[in-house]
């Protein structure tokens, strides 16, 4: 409902379908009220359509579209609107135009609201006034049932071993995963070989590039509230419930160990929290692992998921 969940923000990486979903919501928004007035715009469109605006000298025109005409909005890749600071304050007075009316606003991110940049305070605590949702890397037996789908989808002849192989292989997003089928598909077409094991692991072997993308604090953010069962928000909340502060500082630690973070970094990326409070959770931590058979077995779990990721 639109007061419920207003606004729903989704964010996640690359690939994993925050896009898609926008359509799937629209969609199903149209299917229940045709007559429902949606606009689904790119965050780079909203900013053109703005600037053109005020060339033009045509804001009521703007303004009509973006607030009067308009029953949900759903806006892509909000981070583009970074360091844009004429625009944030208009799509903040449509934010607010729209939530006053109880009209719905959806919002995709490839960061939660809190770690935007050069984005106004007072919009990201906007963005977080309703339901924020983390899309996850897919589980590997969600992967495996991805591959299977796509290739039977496309008429490709798969068996279970390299559907399997693709899956622990591929683990970034799933448009490379669907990908890496299509090109295996395509080359095996061309060559006349079949896509058996043999043939999969000296294509992937043969055309892996060597891992560019680095892990990000996100990353660590993301395996730790899927570890622990928390809510993205948790840990850049003020919330000290032993529990929520126990995986905050897991989180610290981690970004300290494995991207070698400053702690004034980590500080930003929690809250804002200050240097000296991310020194000692990461001393505590490093303290329980040695000490505590527990910690150390919620640290090995995370060290390989990540790992894995």
């Amino acid at each position: 409902g639109g007061r419920r969940y207003n606004p729903l923000f989704i964010c996640g990486g690359t690939g994993l379908g925050k896009t898609h979903l926008m359509h799937a919501i629209a969609h199903r928004v149209f299917e229940g009220r045709p007559d429902a007035r949606i606009i689904y715009v790119s965050a780079e469109k909203f900013t053109n359509d703005f600037i053109t605006a005020i060339q033009h000298h045509r804001m009521d025109e703007f303004r009509a579209k973006y607030r009067s005409n308009c029953d949900v909005l759903l806006v892509d890749d909000i981070q583009f609107l970074a360091g844009r600071e004429q625009t944030q304050e208009e799509f903040f007075h449509t934010f607010n135009a729209l939530h006053a009316l109880d009209r719905q606003i959806v919002v995709t991110s490839d960061k939660y609201p809190q770690n935007l940049e050069r984005m106004e305070e007072r919009l990201v605590s906007r963005f977080s006034w309703g339901l924020v949702a983390d899309i996850q890397v897919p589980e590997l037996e969600t992967r495996v049932a991805i591959v299977r789908n796509k290739a039977a989808l496309e008429g490709i002849a798969l068996t279970d071993d390299v559907a399997l192989y693709l899956a622990q292989m591929v683990r970034s997003n799933v448009r490379e995963l669907e990908g890496t089928l299509i090109r295996l598909a395509a080359k095996s077409s061309l060559t006349g070989r079949p896509v058996d094991l043999q043939f999969a692991r000296a294509e992937i072997t043969a055309t892996s590039p060597p891992r560019a993308q680095m892990m990000s604090v996100e990353d660590i953010q993301r395996a730790v509230c899927h570890h622990f069962h928390l809510r993205s928000i948790d840990l850049t909340s003020k919330d000290r419930h032993k529990s929520v502060a126990f995986a905050r500082h897991v989180a610290m630690y981690l970004c300290k160990q494995r991207l070698k973070c400053s702690f004034p970094e980590i500080g930003r990326a929690f809250g804002n929290r200050d240097h000296t409070t991310v020194m000692s959770a990461v001393r505590k931590i490093e303290a329980q692992r040695d000490s505590d058979p527990q910690v150390r077995a919620h640290l090995e779990a995370l060290e390989k998921k990540l790992a894995d990721e």
